[in-house]
């Protein structure tokens, strides 16, 4: 089926999905995703996709948290940008590039705890290129009974490096130029109705403008 076009009506109608499979929505507008009261929801895309900026407007704007925060629906949010600052806060004299390795640490140990130890629906923060990573991820969450689902930010890499240097913080370029790799890889991949390895229950693949579009994702029963 082709994408979508602004000149279609159905383009700008409100639409709301429950993702079961791989859902390619770049070109789409879809206003709201919903999934199981007890899902795990992984936003992921290369460094400075928008990934931050789509989950403060899903799930609120906590500009000074230093710790997972709830939303008013109740969900979990776990967001890097979170332990990041937890560690800034105590450590602010050394260079954000040394405190990385113990920040990306922290926020995997988040995310094992909101996954086991909370109820609800847990929203993660992962740049989901590292498939070790993914494999813990699904391994925790289901070891609680949790459904895992992925939405994917696929945003060109010129547009994600524009990202970082509008945040003020930006990843070396071998290191961005193998997320872009893997990236390429993986959504390539996505497109053709390939789940990640280990396969989540769902996977929505957005582009810039379907990320903007997305107004909420919801939780049910």
């Amino acid at each position: 089926m082709e994408p979508a076009t602004a000149a279609d009506p159905a383009y700008l109608q409100p639409r709301t999905m429950a993702p079961h499979q791989v859902h390619d929505l770049r070109g789409r507008l879809v206003r709201e995703l919903r999934y199981p009261a007890t899902a795990a929801v992984i936003f992921t895309g290369v460094p400075g996709a928008g990934k931050s900026t789509a989950l403060r407007k899903l799930f609120g704007d906590y500009p000074d948290a230093i710790i997972p925060a709830r939303s008013p629906a109740g969900a979990v949010l776990v967001d890097s940008q979170q332990s990041r600052k937890w560690w800034q806060r105590h450590l602010s004299a050394v260079p954000y590039p040394l405190l990385l390795p113990v920040v990306h640490l922290t926020h995997y140990l988040r995310i094992r705890a909101a996954l086991t130890r909370t109820d609800g629906p847990v929203v993660i923060h992962d740049c989901g290129t590292r498939k070790w990573v993914r494999r813990l991820v699904t391994t925790w969450a289901r070891s609680r009974g949790r459904e895992v689902h992925e939405i994917m930010i696929d945003a060109p890499a010129e547009l994600a490096r524009a990202g970082q240097i509008s945040r003020g913080r930006t990843v070396s370029t071998l290191s961005f130029q193998w997320h872009c790799m893997r990236w390429q890889h993986l959504v390539d991949r996505a497109g053709a109705g390939v789940k990640p390895d280990p396969a989540p229950n769902s996977v929505v693949i957005l582009d810039r403008a379907a990320a903007t579009a997305l107004t909420k994702v919801s939780f049910t029963a």
